[in-house]
């Protein structure tokens, strides 16, 4: 655990340039993830290299040179640029006498903080948990790690120090824990999947908010619910101005004039995202798995928009999220010196705090799902009150009139709709 939660810690910030194009961009965002965290970062450096120093990740002179500059600026914290071994953790911090924090380690941590619902909450305990086994080590047990002199004493820990029993008893129980944690993830995920699949039987399409954390996904949700007739606080969502600000999936139903969808905000995206964060949050992603289309927010203000673009790309391909069709939303154009909203082609430029903006976005939704959508007449029976509550669950009624003979309804059906009730159509 990071304890940087009482007062701002100090950190300096250290990186690997192995001849990367996108290296000062990851360091700008390790600084935004420092910062997330509460750090204050009071320097960089950066070591270019063929290759990474398999013991301790930076060489030796970069290290006391680090280990100089953090001091002199009263750092006590090192936050290096990728994922590091248990080695490289000790030995970097033997020669720099600096606590060291790895990329991983600190992309935890501010999950860890922002987690709110149980699921979330397992979901990062239980990539915390994988991210810690492997870096147990005897010296962290306080514990006598000699080797005992030849007796049995110590049963199935024969021949074995009590730091080294120590360690395999940690071992075994973060397993435990492991297991425990999936096993608790999976009965939520059932519980999630029972709840996805009411939505999809409803027939209503479904559009997911995917992206770059902090490029507005969550103000675009309820800029959408401001503007159509949902606006009650229960229904809103969180949206601030920081990383990773929600790790909960939010699901929402829109309805516009005329039309009707299912609209999901998922978690964000950042480079390098660990791999344990991806897998844990597979489930929480299964929202962007069964839309119809998805709709990747990108911040237009950002001079590193388009390795943000690549970055939730790759994410989506990881999780399995391919070939759905996609509008490209540029957000944050209010922060830009170009006119918007503007539809560009089938992407659009906006602001989603500019109800305007929203109407544009809305438009487009409008234009990508319902194309093959129509305004159908029915007639149905006075006893057809459950074809009346299924019109009602899967589309949009737009007229609905009691007659003598009959229910006389106008709603905007799909294709598989129109089919169903033909026999009722006027």
């Amino acid at each position: 655990m990071i304890d940087n939660q009482t007062h701002s810690v100090k950190a300096y910030l250290a990186g690997v340039n192995l001849d990367d194009p996108n290296f000062d961009y990851s360091m700008t965002e390790l600084a935004n993830l420092s910062e997330a965290n509460n750090f204050t970062v009071v320097g960089s450096s950066q070591q270019k290299a063929e290759n990474i120093v398999a013991s301790s990740y930076l060489g030796k002179g970069k290290a006391a040179e680090i280990k100089d500059l953090a001091q002199g600026l009263g750092a006590s914290v090192l936050i290096v640029n990728d994922e590091l071994t248990p080695v490289q953790i000790r030995n970097l911090e033997h020669m720099t006498k600096l606590r060291v924090i790895d990329r991983t380690e600190l992309i935890l941590e501010i999950f860890s903080s922002r987690a709110r619902t149980k699921q979330a909450k397992l979901q990062v305990q239980l990539a915390r948990l994988q991210y810690e086994l492997p870096r147990l080590h005897p010296s962290e047990n306080n514990l006598d790690q000699q080797h005992g002199s030849g007796g049995s004493t110590g049963g199935g820990f024969a021949n074995r120090g009590a730091g080294e029993s120590k360690l395999e008893m940690n071992r075994r129980t973060i397993g435990k824990q492991i297991s425990a944690i999936k096993h608790e993830l999976k009965e939520i995920s059932g519980q999630e999947e029972i709840k996805a699949a009411r939505r999809n039987q409803s027939q209503l399409p479904k559009v997911a908010l995917v992206g770059y954390t902090n490029a507005g996904k969550s103000t675009t949700m309820n800029g959408l619910l401001n503007a159509f007739g949902a606006d009650n606080e229960d229904k809103q969502v969180m949206a601030k101005d920081m990383l990773f600000a929600t790790l909960d999936t939010s699901v929402r139903r829109i309805d516009l004039d005329g039309f009707s969808f299912i609209l999901s905000d998922t978690v964000g995206f950042v480079s390098k995202l660990p791999h344990k964060l991806v897998d844990s949050f597979k489930a929480t992603l299964q929202e962007a798995k069964d839309a119809d289309l998805l709709i990747n927010v990108v911040d237009a203000a950002d001079p590193n928009m388009n390795q943000m673009i690549k970055t939730t790309l790759e994410v989506l391909d990881e999780i399995g999220v391919k070939d759905l069709p996609m509008i490209t939303a540029y957000n944050k154009a209010d922060l830009t010196d170009r006119n918007y909203p503007q539809i560009e082609g089938g992407d659009l430029l906006y602001s989603a705090v500019d109800p305007a903006s929203i109407q544009a976005l809305a438009k487009l939704i409008t234009t990508r799902l319902f194309s093959n959508y129509q305004i159908t007449d029915l007639r149905l029976p006075l006893t057809a009150g459950k074809d009346l509550a299924y019109l009602h669950q899967h589309s949009r009624v737009l007229k609905e009139d009691y007659q003598a003979d009959g229910i006389e309804v106008s709603a905007r059906l799909s294709p598989q709709d129109r089919a169903r009730f033909s026999a009722y159509q006027i």
